[in-house]
């Protein structure tokens, strides 16, 4: 098996939202509130799964800090981070735990050439056997980094609260509940995400001015 279909431009994102909105009503009215969609594709690699480690559970601001302090210092390679100290990290800015996490993924051998073509689940396995990494961070690396089309994040919050308002559900679903709404989606979960983020932005814009 190999990788499905990839999201490498705005027109590949605009086919997956119109077929949501043919699939889903609720779709068809979040898009006109949201707007067109983003592509969001990010580098993979590396540096990319690093800054993933270090954003977890700090402030935006924090976390870019820490990124600047890391980048000025040369730490967004792996063999640099592999051949630094636990403290040569922590003067960074990174936790004791994240410093470990940060020379696991260094120590992993992470071959990201191949993961451009494995199978998404294939991609979510090999990513989370690295300490550090959760099957969020490994979702969210296949959707932007890698493009992946049918991939979703159900564990993340903002997904959540935009199914909940969108969907009118008494409450913010669990994310075993939304990773199963989430199959009906399929084959255009990706984009499904890019429209539910950006559906809780439009919302908290709204409730912003209100």
């Amino acid at each position: 098996m190999t990788a499905g279909r990839i999201i490498a431009c705005d027109a590949d994102v605009a086919e997956g939202a119109a077929w949501l909105a043919r699939a889903e009503p609720r779709f068809a009215a979040a898009l006109n509130i949201a707007g067109p969609l983003p592509l969001r594709r990010r580098p993979d690699g590396f540096a990319e799964l690093l800054s993933a480690i270090v954003s977890q559970q700090v402030s935006l601001a924090s976390a870019r800090a820490i990124w600047t302090r890391l980048e000025g210092a040369g730490m967004t390679d792996a063999a640099r981070v592999a051949a630094a100290s636990q403290e040569a990290l922590r003067d960074l800015g990174l936790s004791r735990q994240k410093a470990r996490y940060a020379h696991a993924l260094a120590a992993a051998g992470l071959d990201y050439v191949a993961l451009r073509a494995a199978p998404d689940a294939e991609v979510v396995r090999i990513l989370t056997a690295v300490p550090g990494i959760g099957a969020w961070t490994a979702e969210i690396y296949a959707m932007f980094s890698l493009g992946r089309a049918d991939v979703f994040a159900p564990g993340d919050l903002a997904l959540q609260e935009a199914a909940r308002q969108l969907f009118d559900l008494p409450e913010r679903p669990r994310e075993g509940a939304l990773r199963q709404m989430a199959t009906a989606w399929s084959p255009w979960r990706s984009v499904a995400a890019r429209l539910l983020f950006a559906y809780y932005r439009a919302m908290k814009q709204r409730e912003g001015i209100a």
